[in-house]
């Protein structure tokens, strides 16, 4: 068995950057989104930074976060 990977810390006296950290992809009702496996979209609904819902058009899908394939136009 394994042990789960752990972020490392960045010490100050460190001469490398310390990694960046993205602000977590928030979307509205209504946001146009394009979504690498279904393509164009519109939020319909909203779960508490959990999940989104998605209506493509053919297909409404619940996209769980983090969004990585999900992006707002």
């Amino acid at each position: 068995m394994t042990k789960p990977a752990v972020a490392r810390r960045h010490l100050p006296s460190s001469p490398f950057k310390p990694p960046v950290t993205r602000p977590p992809k928030q979307f509205a009702m209504g946001d146009r989104v394009t979504h690498d496996e279904h393509g164009l979209g519109r939020v319909i609904g909203i779960e508490d930074e959990v999940a989104v819902l998605v209506d493509f058009g053919s297909v409404q899908a619940r996209i769980m976060s983090p969004y990585s394939k999900l992006a707002k136009l």
